[in-house]
């Protein structure tokens, strides 16, 4: 059902893979053989570049919501302990302003059927007896594939190999885990949490519910889906952080802004060391001390 999947993740897997080959050659570096790392690292880069726009609908969707977090807020007040009014309500006020709840999902729901392609392919290189010419691959393709190392642990290599695969597969991994913390917490840290109660779900679920999921599951995730995945992270912070600069999220009624006092306004207006108090000051302390 998924075969089409894996043939598209393959495709462009072993296009940037016979790109760098021939920049590269058979030569490794460091027990590394750099032409099908950056074969995975690209294959990261072609799939967020595909999804960006997908991302700033995502980003302005995010944004229409917060700008309806009073109106959400209120609503909650209104109709407090009728949770069947109160979802009718927000659903109404969500289709007359043209918001979508989901659409900040919709980026991770593309994503996972790619993950999923991902894990697939890679997992095949560390296996014993499989048809090397599936999805496009040829022998060769899969042999070199299947004898790709990073620091001299394959690719195809998990956690429960032992040794070098798990002290590499286990740091990488907890690398892995916390930069997936770190993009949620990027995007909530700013936008702060959401008052719908479907929003704020999925904030958490996206903040703890993905890493604490992943220190079980990156046991078994071979290494080459783990520099996926962390190579996934690093570029989402990277973009979040332009994003997050380029659409701001939008200020809160309710909320004034700190007053900002140039500092050398204020260093002009401090009165000068030894200076004698001018008449107005004067008559400040002098009103102060009265009352």
């Amino acid at each position: 059902m998924m075969d089409w999947i894996y043939t598209i993740v393959s495709k462009v897997l072993l296009l940037w893979h016979s790109l760098f080959d021939k920049l590269w050659g058979d030569g490794t570096w460091l027990a590394t053989n750099w032409d099908w790392v950056l074969a995975i690292v690209f294959l990261v880069l072609t799939v967020r570049v595909l999804l960006f726009p997908l991302f700033i609908k995502q980003i302005r969707s995010q944004r229409a919501m917060q700008t309806l977090q009073p109106q959400l807020k209120a609503l909650q007040e209104k109709h407090k302990g009728d949770k069947e009014t109160l979802q009718r309500e927000m659903m109404e006020l969500y289709r007359r302003e043209k918001a979508n709840p989901l659409m900040g999902c919709l980026p991770l729901l593309i994503q996972m059927p790619i993950f999923f392609g991902v894990f697939h392919v890679i997992k095949r290189l560390g296996t014993g007896t499989v048809d090397e010419t599936l999805y496009g691959w040829t022998a060769a393709q899969f042999q070199s594939g299947k004898a790709a190392d990073l620091f001299g642990v394959s690719i195809g290599a998990t956690f429960r190999d032992g040794g070098m695969a798990a002290v590499l597969c286990g740091i990488l991994g907890v690398v892995m885990i916390i930069t997936t913390y770190m993009t949620s917490r990027q995007m909530i840290l700013k936008t702060g949490w959401s008052e719908d109660p479907t929003q704020k779900m999925m904030q958490k679920l996206m903040l703890y519910g993905i890493p604490a999921t992943l220190i079980i599951s990156a046991v078994a995730f071979p290494l080459g889906l783990i520099i996926y995945w962390t190579t996934t992270n690093l570029f989402t912070l990277g973009q979040q952080m332009w994003v997050l600069k380029k659409y701001p999220p939008p200020k809160m009624a309710g909320k004034a802004e700190p007053k900002v006092i140039d500092p050398e306004v204020a260093k002009a207006l401090a009165p000068k060391v030894g200076a004698k108090p001018t008449a107005n000051a004067k008559r400040k302390t002098v009103k102060k001390n009265v009352g």
